[in-house]
This record gives C-alpha cells, sequence and structure tokens, in this order.
C-alpha cells in the first residue's frame, strides 16, 4: 500500500486530504509543519509528499529543493498544493521539480486523479511492498511495519528480510544469503549472518517466529 505524506498548516484541509487519500485506499500521515515533516522523512520516505507553499516556518519550494538535494528523497514523487495560482508560481514549482501542482480550492476526486496520475508515471506500484502476516515491508520507501508499528532496521536487516520475504515459502540457502547480501561466500564468516537473523528476528517481535532455520541449509519464512 502507497504512503503518502501531507503537509498543510491548514488543520480542516489537512484533515480533508487525508481523509480522502484513506479512503482512496492509500496510507496518510499529516503533517502541520516544515519540522515535524523533515523529522518524519528522516526515518521514512513515503512514496509520494503533498506539500504546502506557505508554511509558517518554511517555505515550500525550499523544502522542494532540499527534497531533491537528498539522496534517499531525491526521486520522491511531490505535488505541490497551494492557494498561489499565477502561471509564475506555477513555473516556480515545477522548475524547482515539483511532479505536479494544484492549486486551492480543489476537487478531492481531481486530487486523488492526480496522485495516481503522478505514482503510474513515476512507476511507484502497490507491489512494491512485500506483505505477510502483519508484516508489511516496503521496498521503495525502505520502511518496515509490523502490525502497522514502525519498525527501524539497519540496511543488512533490511535486505535479508526483503530476500526471506521475496522467496517466502522456500529455504535460502546460507551462501546464497551471504553472497547476496554481504558479496561473499565463506563459511568462516558465517556467523555474521546468524547475528543478523537474531537480530531480526528480536525486531520483529513475535513475528520473528515466522523466520525459521532449515538445518544444514539456511533460513525461510
Amino acid at each position: 500500500m502507497d504512503k503518502i505524506f501531507c503537509v498543510e498548516d491548514d488543520e480542516s484541509i489537512r484533515d480533508l486530504i487525508l481523509y480522502a487519500l484513506k479512503s482512496a485506499g492509500f496510507e496518510a500521515e499529516g503533517f502541520e509543519s516544515a519540522v515535524e515533516f523533515e523529522a518524519r522523512l528522516a526515518g521514512c520516505v513515503p512514496s509520494m509528499a503533498l506539500l504546502d507553499i506557505m508554511l509558517p516556518d518554511k517555505d515550500g519550494i525550499k523544502i522542494l529543493k532540499d527534497i531533491r538535494a537528498n539522496e534517499a528523497t531525491g526521486n520522491m514523487p511531490v505535488i505541490m498544493i497551494t492557494a498561489k495560482g499565477t502561471e509564475l508560481d506555477k513555473v516556480r514549482g515545477l522548475e524547482s521539480g515539483a511532479d505536479d501542482y494544484i492549486t486551492k480550492p480543489f476537487g478531492v476526486m481531481e486530487l486523488i486523479s492526480r496522485i495516481k496520475a503522478v505514482l503510474r508515471r513515476s512507476g511507484v506500484k502497490a507491489d512494491t511492498v512485500l506483505e505477510y502476516d502483519g508484516i508489511a515491508l516496503n521496498v521503495k520507501s525502505r520502511t518496515l511495519t509490523v502490525d502497522g508499528a514502525d519498525i527501524e532496521l539497519t540496511y543488512k536487516e533490511f535486505e535479508l528480510l526483503r530476500l526471506l520475504m521475496e522467496q517466502r515459502g522456500s529455504a535460502v540457502e546460507r551462501g546464497v544469503l551471504l553472497d547476496k547480501i554481504w558479496g561473499y561466500h565463506f563459511e568462516g564468516e558465517s556467523r555474521t549472518l546468524d547475528v543478523h537473523i537474531g537480530s531480526l528476528r528480536h525486531k520483529l517481535g513475535e513475528k520473528g517466529a515466522l523466520i525459521k532455520t532449515i538445518r544444514n541449509v539456511g533460513y525461510k519464512i
């Protein structure tokens, strides 16, 4: 399921957008300031951001430029939503890297349609999320939720869980895991795999039991 962040300081408009997004089948989070949004963005990159230009603490165009300059968020689709509707304003937003520009007031159906169009163009699809028994791994945003709760993983833990989820139901050999994730296959160093499996099980809580040890072979979900 695609996750969308909405940055809008007007509470009534923000609530309307969040309601529309959730009704359309998206996950959605709202932020009233740049500070809140950027703090959340540091730990979770969504499928898209809806960004107001006129915010109390930071200009939306500056936020957009920072998004584009950051390697982790540079390719994230962004739609500007603003009351500034002159042609010059639109050109300024689009030239700063916005994928689309919607002027207030706007219709909810138009908003959802424009969001879906940008997601299609950007190649963001629902199948970027690997899901099983309450575990949802978003490959694009590199985020994990377990029964709806956000879980932080290291890079290697994420790749390990991703590979096991992609091969769900099948045993993945230790050598394959070492080669694909660490780039080598050396039995003497395989202890690092066991350590990461242990850490991953711990972070998954009760769901950690889904990672099974296949004796003399490897692991599987």
